[in-house]
């Protein structure tokens, strides 16, 4: 895909960081064109993780690829996971505070408290329902990412106590 895919990156102060996201309720090519187009403005900015409303689209979707980058050197390999309508269902009691940065607010990194383990459930590109536990750096990513589709970014999440926990 040529840099023609590029989708504009949502910055703080844009409202559609602050709005929760919508379900998605059509599974089609229209969508896999915006995971593919999420997927290059993510692997361009060296990010990890993208939200749709990160990228101006209201729809409850978000993709993990973690990968040593140089924004994150220590990151463990993943294939790339298109999550969609995802729920965190279940969170361990072990939290851990770690600094995250965030393609939408550049240049900046925060110490953020995050569930080591977590339990979630999501829809893949094709709609089929996924149950999975994560831990560790992919559980953050999802975490964070998660956050997204509530509307919270990591200005927000640096000013909630450790306890405040989102599950749907």
């Amino acid at each position: 895909m040529s840099n023609s895919g590029l989708m504009p990156i949502a910055t703080t102060g844009d409202a559609i960081l602050t709005k929760a996201a919508i379900a998605v309720t059509v599974f089609d090519d229209e969508l896999a064109k915006l995971a593919e187009k999420m997927m290059l403005t993510m692997t361009t900015a060296n990010g990890v993780g993208i939200a749709a409303p990160q990228v101006f689209s209201p729809l409850a979707m978000f993709i993990m690829a973690s990968k040593p980058n140089a924004r994150y050197p220590l990151a463990p390999r993943m294939e790339p996971v298109v999550v969609v309508n995802p729920r965190i269902i279940n969170t361990s009691e072990h939290m851990e505070c770690a600094e995250e940065g965030c393609l939408s607010i550049p240049s900046k990194r925060l110490s953020i408290w995050r569930h080591q383990q977590i339990t979630v459930q999501y829809q893949n590109i094709a709609g089929k329902v996924i149950h999975q536990a994560l831990d560790g750096f992919v559980a953050r990513i999802f975490q964070h990412e998660y956050d997204h589709l509530q509307g919270i970014t990591l200005l927000e999440r640096s000013q909630m106590p450790e306890q405040t926990v989102m599950l749907m």
